[in-house]
């Protein structure tokens, strides 16, 4: 590995990158980290940007983070989800290992049997989505709403060819 250069180059190769766990919602995006560098309460936390967040950004593409340093009194780190809300992990003296345990069952996506629950869930209940797993297969099945062609014949106004022939 001649080209990799820098503080523990390890952290950018293929396998490293794709060894890490932390896949975060897709609710999340943006992340803060705040820490100090010369801190003893915040060497916990140096840590796990220095190893994590590299694995971090490799594994979300579309997550945004953004680093402070020696801009806070005690290190923590900012979650921003979609709705606007804001969750905040304390790290004041916690080491590398429990900031990615505690990001890792908070903040992670779930095992993909649970996935696929709330998808169905999440899919059944809102009706503008049609088809498998949802309330309506298609939509002429709600009121107001016209019939399939298949069932009922559509007037020839509403076909498309016959106005595209009408017009020239």
């Amino acid at each position: 590995m001649p080209f990799l250069r820098g503080i523990a180059p390890v952290r950018y190769t293929q396998k490293y990158l794709e060894a890490g766990k932390i896949i975060l919602q897709p609710e999340i995006k943006v992340m803060t980290v705040n820490y100090n560098v010369n801190q003893k309460a915040s060497s916990g936390l140096y840590q796990f940007q220095f190893w994590h967040l590299p694995q971090i950004k490799y594994k979300n593409a579309d997550l945004q983070i953004v680093r402070f340093k020696n801009m806070t009194p005690t290190p923590f780190i900012q979650f921003f989800f979609l709705n606007g809300e804001k969750q905040i992990v304390d790290a004041y003296d916690r080491s590398r290992e429990e900031i990615h345990e505690h990001v890792l069952h908070a903040f992670c996506e779930q095992p993909p049997e649970k996935q696929a629950y709330y998808y169905t869930q999440k899919t059944k209940f809102n009706p503008a989505n049609f088809g498998f797993h949802c309330d309506h297969w298609c939509i002429c099945e709600i009121p107001g709403q016209r019939p399939c062609p298949g069932y009922t014949p559509m007037p020839r106004t509403m076909k498309g060819k016959y106005q595209q022939s009408e017009e020239s």
